[in-house]
């Protein structure tokens, strides 16, 4: 066990031969790559290792959150590292892959399903999203028009982004599909004076959405429902959807895109901001355990070729991978400064699940196959649209 794991050390320092690095196993042996680590990874015992080995991601996210496995120092030059060999790739072997396809057929978004996998990670307590939020409680990627924006400014900026991208304007009418707590809704029916209404299988966020709207008067322009989009009828102007995209799956990407295209009124615009890949790759089994039951990120060929296959019209695609870096980063500063509030909460096995997902996820931004993808359409061909983008990017 010891050898495939030299064997794995060396791959990593072969491939970043700048990063210092050292594993210290149960027994006191101890290897090391550079003159000072940056981080050291501490198995507990022999079966952690085992279990690594044969099970990849999904046995160091589990030997972690059990103890058995300590990082010591910077966690993201770590991750850096598993990227740069596709650790997960290499080390997944045919008995995980057919534990995560059996994970993936229970958890799959079907409309009995899809509640529960949404109240699995949502539904944990608006109090606890409170700790690592900011005060909008946005929970998507935000957007830095400047590097030193602060977190709440930069999820206004987001807003604004996409308000700008949908042109929107006094009386429009806006779907927000998965409109977590409310923040878009809020912000296009202050600024642009639209009516709008949002769906969310979350009841968490289904009652502080709606609370909040009530709080600020803007219950006559805007609501928040409890449905699932597959029930949802209506027509709209515009229609967006945030960091909902991610949980629909693989199966109903072309269920979910036909539903926008009956929803969105001829020639109207909708906005997709989803998490994504640039090609095709095998999913995250831990992430999918223990965080996103029934999650999917797609590529983004599969989003553009359901879209054209569907009628829309391609209008804009645009990468905000970087954005969502930064944006976790804010997130897990956040994190570790409630991080005693939230172990009274729940447990240490629950802050250190948080911690490593928040952390692998800063990590697949920068250095892994994670992208954020803003896609632009039209339903159907619209010849009334600006030709250039200078209302979106002109701040003046």
């Amino acid at each position: 066990m010891k050898t495939a794991f030299k064997k794995i050390a060396e791959m990593m320092h072969y491939s970043c031969p700048d990063e210092s690095f050292a594993i210290e196993f149960w027994d006191g042996d101890r290897i090391s790559f550079g003159k000072a680590p940056c981080v050291t990874l501490r198995f507990k015992n022999k079966e952690c290792v085992k279990k690594i080995i044969q099970s990849g991601y999904m046995g160091f996210g589990e030997s972690y959150m059990e103890k058995a496995l300590e990082i010591v120092g910077d966690v993201q030059r770590l991750f850096r590292m598993g990227f740069s060999i596709n650790f997960d790739e290499n080390r997944l072997s045919s008995l995980e892959k057919l534990r995560f396809f059996i994970i993936s057929l229970i958890n799959r978004d079907t409309l009995r399903r899809a509640p529960k996998n949404i109240s699995h990670h949502y539904d944990l307590g608006n109090e606890f999203y409170s700790f690592f939020l900011d005060k909008t409680m946005t929970y998507s990627c935000a957007y830095f028009n400047k590097e030193d924006d602060f977190l709440e400014q930069a999820q206004l900026n987001k807003y604004e982004h996409i308000s700008r991208k949908l042109l929107l304007k006094p009386g429009d009418s806006l779907l927000d599909i998965g409109c977590g707590w409310g923040g878009m809704l809020i912000y296009a029916a202050q600024k642009y004076g639209i009516n709008g209404v949002g769906i969310t299988l979350s009841k968490n966020q289904y009652e502080y959405a709606n609370r909040k709207i009530e709080e600020l008067e803007l219950d006559s322009q805007i609501k928040v429902i409890y449905k699932d989009y597959r029930h949802l009828s209506g027509s709209f102007d515009k229609v967006v959807s945030i960091g909902m995209f991610e949980h629909v799956g693989k199966k109903f990407i072309p269920i979910f895109i036909k539903k926008i295209s009956v929803l969105l009124k001829k020639e109207g615009l909708g906005l997709l901001h989803t998490i994504g890949k640039d090609t095709p790759s095998s999913g995250d089994p831990w992430t999918f355990k223990y965080i996103f039951p029934g999650a999917y990120l797609p590529c983004l060929a599969e989003i553009i070729q359901e879209m054209g296959k569907t009628g829309f019209s391609i209008l804009d695609v645009e990468n905000l991978r970087w954005h969502y870096a930064k944006t976790l980063e804010y997130w897990v500063e956040n994190y570790e400064l409630n991080v005693n509030k939230i172990r009274e909460m729940f447990d240490e096995a629950f802050v250190r699940r948080w911690r490593l997902f928040l952390n692998g996820s800063i990590a697949g931004f920068r250095y892994g196959n994670s992208r954020l993808f803003q896609v632009l359409f039209s339903n159907g061909i619209n010849n009334d649209l600006p030709p250039t983008r200078i209302h979106v990017y002109n701040k003046s």
